[in-house]
């Protein structure tokens, strides 16, 4: 509906013109090859970890970590392993979700523990963690969005080193993971979070030992075909490589590596392999198609120039020490609206800079302004990709994760947002 409406009003009120827009929009979305890769990889993913399951591989886990070892014991002790994928795991915003989501699915069914809280700790350790260590194409957009104001002669000086300075002002990626963090430890349920659902606890998984190498294996051939790819389609460098073309090819040569590595180990028959690949690729399908749309909303929102229209409101008039919490509420609303942090990046970049050098503020905590906010609004987002891939990863439905974890990516804006006020103050 929502494509619907913004195509009708593009089309200025005219029905037939409406769908034409509509029809060129998908047709367009369709052709382009990261679209297709990366609906595919919705789709692949829930092949995996079907396959995981039926495997044993979970089961595995869950005995190796849980019973073997005593490393997970408690509610406390069932979201972290989750919450150090999340951070270790930095080169793909997608893949950090999908194997936090893996780790955490078998600990949250043991002991209780809503798929929707664990739906937060993936979406709050994929974005905030991916912009905080940019070894990976943000940080090759982020430079590249930089370098543009450099060679206008707005800035001087080195890409890499203001992007530097701008993470350390990157204060909604920070107050995220202590959030985050503080919820999981001390076992925090706020707003509708105490009402999500729950899986009963599992408590016969103890006798369902499983093999760990089933999902061990799979887990390390996703990452390291990742960095794999990243290398090989950016010509030897992690920065410029496509993320779409990476996840796409390491997840089709993942599945062709589980086929025999399962066979090797006996754990699924060729029969058994495909029926589950299949079951797990149709339950995924919705998935896709909300990517799909979510696209398109996003793609009309620029057609309709909601970020420049937004950007309006920031004129010369606004005082250089609160320019930094504006900028961050302005880029908030943006990636809320288009349910990309990347596109917000595109848009407020290139207006944050210019407004910080004229108001003579400083430039490094604008931009890290634009890119918490950014990551704030996309984490919120119900059509933002990462939203909807760490509601798939854990097993939840993209509605229920995205109103469980409003609350909590709140509370860490309003802590973000006072900070940028006082540093607005301390620095200019």
């Amino acid at each position: 509906m929502a494509v619907v409406v913004g195509e009708f009003i593009i089309a200025d009120f005219h029905p037939l013109h409406t769908l034409v827009l509509i029809l060129e929009r998908f047709s367009a979305l369709l052709s382009e090859g990261w679209v297709l890769k990366t609906l595919a990889f919705a789709i692949m993913v829930g092949s995996v970890m079907t396959l995981i399951e039926r495997s044993g591989g979970v089961n595995g886990l869950v005995h190796e970590l849980s019973v073997k070892r005593s490393l997970v014991k408690s509610k406390r002790g069932a979201l972290i392993p989750s919450f150090i994928a999340g951070i270790i795991v930095f080169i793909e915003s997608s893949i950090t979700s999908l194997v936090a989501g893996a780790v955490g699915r078998p600990f949250c069914d043991r002991y209780g523990i809503s798929r929707a809280k664990l739906a937060f700790v993936c979406d709050s350790t994929s974005a905030p963690v991916c912009s905080l260590i940019p070894l990976n194409g943000w940080g090759a957009l982020l430079l590249g969005l930089i370098g543009g104001q450099i060679t206008a002669g707005l800035i001087a000086g080195e890409s890499a080193t203001w992007l530097l300075q701008s993470i350390a002002f990157n204060f909604y990626a920070f107050m995220a993971l202590i959030v985050t963090f503080i919820a999981i430890w001390y076992e925090i349920d706020i707003g509708p979070m105490r009402h999500a659902a729950i899986t009963p606890p599992d408590v016969e998984c103890e006798d369902l030992k499983g093999d760990i190498g089933l999902f061990l294996w799979p887990m390390v051939w996703m990452i390291g075909g990742v960095i794999a790819f990243m290398f090989i389609t950016g010509n030897g460098t992690l920065f410029k490589g496509s993320g779409s073309t990476s996840i796409f090819y390491t997840l089709l040569i993942t599945l062709g590596l589980m086929w025999g590595y399962y066979r090797l180990k006996n754990a699924l028959t060729t029969s058994e392999f495909f029926d589950a690949a299949l079951s797990g690729a149709r339950a995924m399908t919705p998935i896709a198609l909300i990517l799909l749309f979510a696209f398109a909303i996003g793609g009309v929102s620029s057609d309709m120039e909601v970020g420049q229209y937004l950007a309006s409101f920031i004129g010369d008039y606004l005082p250089s020490e609160y320019l930094a919490g504006a900028i961050f509420i302005l880029a908030a609303i943006i990636a809320f609206a288009t349910g990309t942090s990347w596109g917000t990046f595109s848009i407020m970049l290139p207006i944050a800079i210019p407004l910080a050098v004229g108001l003579d503020a400083p430039v490094a905590l604008a931009m890290g302004a634009a890119i918490s906010g950014g990551v704030f609004g996309d984490h919120c987002s119900p059509i933002s990709d990462t939203t909807i891939i760490s509601a798939m990863a854990s097993g939840c439905s993209v509605q229920e994760h995205t109103r469980t974890q409003l609350p909590y990516a709140l509370i860490s804006a309003g802590f973000a947002f006072i900070l940028f006020i006082i540093f607005g103050i301390i620095l200019t």
